[in-house]
């Protein structure tokens, strides 16, 4: 179901209040997700876009969150801005972008990024950086002159939350929380206490 335009509102507020507080990286979000055997795990991910559809970030498909990501396909995600007082909390299924998405995102990433895109067996063990660094020589060889292309295991996807919430630091830890929540196919809000 897609996200209502008061939540895509209220984030990008809260979103352009972090950013004019001087957050250092608003688009810096906690990722969690499992192995669907308990095994839960977190790191930090940007968020590259939202629309009606969610929260879209890119990774590699091989690594340790893309594997988890495949094996359970729900994830939840924390925006923390300390500058504005802000936080935002989504929990919901996540899907692959198209291929066309993926492709389109990675044109417009640096060459650096696109060249260790492929270089890096993300999340594996690595020998040394001698070795990281001889194959993002051999790749840059392979695509000397011409465009890289986006690697197969490389793509996005998108969190499309059943639940936001909205907080906002008040004094005496008596904090604002709103909380959307998707049921039967509507957004319902509700206040939460602090």
């Amino acid at each position: 179901m897609a996200l209502s335009s008061e939540i895509i509102q209220e984030f990008n507020r809260a979103f352009k209040k972090a950013r004019v507080s001087g957050e250092a990286e608003p688009t810096a979000m906690v990722l969690a997700t499992s192995d669907g055997k308990g095994l839960v795990t977190s790191r930090t991910v940007l968020l590259k876009a939202l629309d009606e559809d969610g929260f879209v970030f890119f990774t590699n498909t091989e690594s340790g969150k893309g594997r988890q990501l495949q094996q359970c396909p729900r994830a939840a995600a924390t925006f923390l801005w300390k500058a504005s007082g802000c936080q935002v909390q989504l929990v919901g299924p996540v899907s692959q972008v198209s291929d066309e998405a993926a492709d389109a995102y990675f044109s417009t990433r640096d060459r650096g990024s696109q060249v260790g895109a492929w270089a890096s067996d993300q999340s594996r063990p690595l020998a040394s950086r001698e070795a990281l660094m001889q194959r993002v020589a051999e790749v840059e060889s392979r695509y000397d002159g011409i465009e890289v292309p986006r690697p197969p295991h490389w793509t996005g996807f998108v969190l499309s939350p059943e639940s936001v919430e909205f907080w906002t630091q008040r004094e005496f830890r008596l904090h604002d929380r709103f909380l959307y929540t998707l049921h039967a196919g509507q957004w319902k809000k509700q206040r939460l206490n602090p």
